[in-house]
């Protein structure tokens, strides 16, 4: 068994890219079990709770809408020689995240946390949906099977909010400053998307160690 805690944000195309390379990795070892917990990291923990214009936060946030296409031209590039096709175009919003946050928490107690977090992932930057948006929530996760009723009460409310705002804080006060960032075995720490034979490189090593691929 290897433990793996990775801190994302779902708005980050660099902690889709970096899960995608770890999925093909991980593909590789198919005797080898994984235990993997996701942890709340906001790129944008002030945003307002409804989120921005798109191209309004590019703007703000790289200075011109220039650089905001050079980087987002790098990410793509990356992004397809990792196998993946971003749709950046339909995105409209740039959310808050607190609340796609509580739901991958809530998701977790139910088993479900990666499915949460995948299907987040497809509905921003695939589907360009509002992942900030209470109604988008409540149908990706009648979508992965919790329950609609409970998660729509849960959302309405500020159920668990300050528990993620705290441990967002704890990740920052530790020394992360960036995500993804991906905590291995709870010693060796790893920044950013990394490469799928990174990965295969780690992988083999772990297992090298515990004395096989258990």
């Amino acid at each position: 068994m290897i433990k793996l805690d990775i801190l994302s944000d779902p708005i980050c195309p660099w902690c889709l890219i970096g899960k995608t390379n770890l999925d093909k990795a991980i593909l590789k070892f198919p005797e080898t079990k994984f235990q993997i917990e996701w942890h709340p990291f906001q790129l944008n923990p002030e945003m307002p709770l409804k989120g921005m214009d798109r191209r309004e936060y590019l703007k703000t946030k790289f200075g011109s809408e220039e650089n905001a296409y050079r980087v987002y031209s790098r990410i793509s590039k990356t992004a397809v020689e990792s196998g993946l096709e971003l749709e950046l175009q339909k995105i409209k919003r740039t959310p808050n995240t607190i609340n796609a946050h509580r739901l991958i928490h809530w998701s977790g107690l139910e088993g479900f946390q990666t499915a949460t977090v995948v299907a987040l992932f497809k509905a921003y930057f695939i589907d360009g949906r509002d992942i900030g948006n209470i109604a988008t929530l409540i149908s990706i996760a009648k979508g992965i099977g919790l329950n609609e009723s409970l998660i729509k009460r849960l959302l309405e409310s500020d159920a668990d909010k300050k528990i993620i705002e705290q441990r967002d804080r704890n990740s920052r006060e530790k020394g992360v400053t960036g995500v993804p960032t991906f905590i291995v075995e709870d010693t060796h720490v790893l920044p950013g998307a990394q490469s799928e034979n990174l990965w295969i490189n780690v992988i083999e090593e772990l297992n090298e160690l515990k004395g096989g691929t258990k």
